[in-house]
């Protein structure tokens, strides 16, 4: 791609990278906007996940309020990667593949390493740090979180100027762009907060104020707002699971802090023959809960965290 711009106008590149069997031509709107000052070139992007609508919201705002208009360096913005998924309602590309388990991917693999692919060459060697945007998975609400490898100096600087509610020390996963990225010197952020298929303000809202915050780190404007709590940064986190199958009835606030025994929520038949509580292994925070009121036996029901010493 082309990103030589006339600095301080929004350009935008519609660019194709598939058809519909209907022959329907399938375009990622990419957007750039360069400043008259050099600095760093920050990555802007959401719809990974094509049902995950938190982050595609955040980026319509920062279009439509011209968050993108730095002071210094330059902003890519992808509002939506995985256009597949979301005029789809669904996760993954209609080959059923995940495409942030798909990268780097290759130029004549599936439709998943096809994305993967052209992000990884078009996109990814024109920027220094990203941003990307997630909502949590089908029926799991994740309280506002960014996740980043607290091993690397550059990222832990980086999830700090967010400063999200919770910081989680998160290991790269294997054929992710995250850890891709990585492996080309490029610092990614992922945000996670809300639930799929939802919009929710105080998801998008902490979103937004991140976003100003990590490019008052980078030097690219000069003020952004203040965290609304001190972030609570996370070492170690494990999910409860469902010792059976029944009702789940959630009983603890998402976001909060629980002392071991506490219990988190309820699991019921629906004939009334038992209940069984889920109670907290440990003193522990509340990252995400499962809102799917029907569980089987092993079904992740609260994501939970503990605090770094």
């Amino acid at each position: 791609m082309d990103f030589d711009l006339k600095p301080e106008k929004l350009h935008r590149q519609n660019i194709p990278t598939a058809r519909l069997p209907s022959g329907t031509v399938i375009e990622i709107p990419i957007f750039s906007y360069e400043s008259k000052k050099e600095g760093s070139t920050l990555l802007l992007m959401a719809g990974m996940h094509g049902d995950e609508i938190n982050g595609v919201e955040i980026m319509r705002r920062i279009i439509t309020k011209k968050l993108y208009q730095v002071e210094a360096g330059r902003v890519v913005l992808v509002p939506i990667f995985n256009v597949f998924g979301f005029i789809n309602f669904s996760r993954e590309v209609p080959d059923g593949k995940d495409v942030n388990r798909s990268f780097p991917g290759t130029k004549n693999g599936s439709l998943a390493s096809q994305f993967a692919y052209f992000m990884m060459q078009e996109v990814i060697p024109h920027i220094d740090y990203g941003i990307d945007f997630h909502t949590g998975g089908k029926l799991i609400n994740n309280y506002p979180q960014v996740r980043a490898m607290l091993d690397d100096p550059k990222n832990e600087a980086l999830a700090n100027a967010f400063a999200s509610p919770l910081i989680i020390n998160s290991p790269f996963r294997d054929k992710s762009l995250r850890k891709e990225a990585g492996k080309l010197g490029k610092s990614i952020l992922v945000y996670e907060a809300g639930e799929s298929l939802k919009l929710r303000k105080p998801a998008i809202d902490e979103g937004l104020s991140g976003m100003k915050r990590v490019m008052k780190h980078l030097g690219m404007i000069s003020e952004a707002p203040k965290p609304t709590k001190e972030p609570v940064t996370i070492a170690k986190s494990t999910w409860s699971r469902a010792s059976r199958a029944g009702l789940h009835y959630a009983q603890v606030r998402n976001g909060a802090f629980v002392e071991k025994g506490e219990v988190l929520g309820v699991i019921s038949d629906p004939y009334g023959d038992y209940e069984r509580p889920i109670k907290a292994s440990h003193d522990c925070y509340i990252l995400s809960v499962n809102n799917n009121p029907v569980v089987n036996r092993g079904d992740a029901l609260f994501h939970t965290g503990v605090k770094s010493e």
